[in-house]
């Protein structure tokens, strides 16, 4: 690694008032003991890091009585770099439109420390792929509008459109929180015409103006008891628990999935797979299960388990 990597990654790993053995600091540097001795005066001397042997600790550290410098620069080790390309890759394909002037001359000034160190940029984009299913487009400037006034704390001029009333309704809101679920983004936002919580689909928004007025603050409590406690992204305080069994033959996969924060599961002696998930909107929670068809059984509530039914009855019917 060059000159300028090394005192960083000696500065990273003396970080936090820890102590390291001279013999550790060679290997994870990977230099020879004599240059390591150079490299140690170097940030001592030039860069004014204090930089101690604590002989009863046996190793390096930074004295903590000294006021310490930050090295010139960023500057990052191989996997820090190949970390925070990584990111931008997968920020980029998420959704092109939105952050990339944003992520532009980052992505710039990532390539030419890359080429430094001998990586090719390029090869990123072939070697990291994110895969969508049903994720609908946004408009970049709404969402521009929306995330700006999240972070800035204004309230927000909006038009959206309610799919399950078929009904568009202007309304204004104070923004609390941006939500990427399953490939869509979503607002969450208290409503000053309804007087509540309330979350938004971004993408049926189809004007967004920032006001001046200040958004009202709601506590996070507040957010996660209204916001947090269904099943997906269906807000409302749990109501019920489903109890579902999965086939042996499906617990494979299942056993090893988050499907709720609040969730039990248990692998029955036989094989099959019991898991207790916590909803208050049954919608999302049909649409997940149908997909398993023959493979999972719903046990309760009985209401769940009804519907269930009904659709796939209503499914069948479309092939009889």
């Amino acid at each position: 690694m060059s000159e300028a990597v090394r005192l960083y990654r000696y500065r990273t790993l003396l970080s936090g008032n820890r102590c390291v053995p001279k013999e550790r600091l060679i290997a994870e540097v990977e230099v020879s003991e004599a240059t390591f001795k150079r490299d140690i005066a170097k940030l001592r001397d030039q860069f004014g890091v204090p930089i101690v042997f604590d002989r009863d600790r046996g190793g390096y550290v930074i004295d903590a009585n000294t006021d310490v410098q930050e090295l010139p620069g960023v500057w990052f080790t191989q996997q820090e770099l190949l970390a925070l390309a990584t990111i931008q890759q997968m920020m980029g394909q998420l959704e092109p439109t939105l952050l990339g002037p944003q992520l532009e001359p980052l992505g710039i000034k990532l390539d030419q420390i890359m080429r430094q160190q001998g990586f090719e940029a390029a090869d990123m984009s072939r070697r990291i792929k994110l895969l969508h299913a049903g994720k609908r487009p946004i408009d970049a400037n709404i969402f521009s509008v929306v995330s700006r006034s999240t972070f800035d704390r204004h309230q927000i001029a909006l038009t959206h459109f309610n799919r399950s009333s078929a009904k568009t309704i202007q309304r204004t809101v104070s923004p609390i929180e941006i939500v990427l679920y399953r490939g869509n983004w979503y607002l969450n936002a208290w409503c000053h015409l309804r007087e509540d919580l309330r979350r938004f689909s971004i993408d049926a928004i189809s004007a967004a103006e920032s006001k001046s007025e200040a958004a009202i603050e709601v506590s996070e409590e507040e957010v996660a008891a209204k916001l947090g406690q269904g099943y997906g992204i269906f807000s409302g305080k749990t109501v019920d628990t489903a109890v579902l069994r999965f086939s042996k033959e499906r617990a494979e996969w299942v056993q090893n999935e988050v499907w709720h924060p609040d969730q039990v599961g248990v692998l029955k002696p036989n094989g099959a797979y019991t898991l207790e998930v916590p909803y208050s909107d049954e919608r999302e929670l049909i649409a997940d299960l149908l997909k398993y068809g023959h493979a999972v059984e719903v046990i309760r509530p009985a209401s769940l388990r009804s519907s269930i039914k009904r659709a796939l009855e209503a499914a069948l019917g479309l092939y009889t």
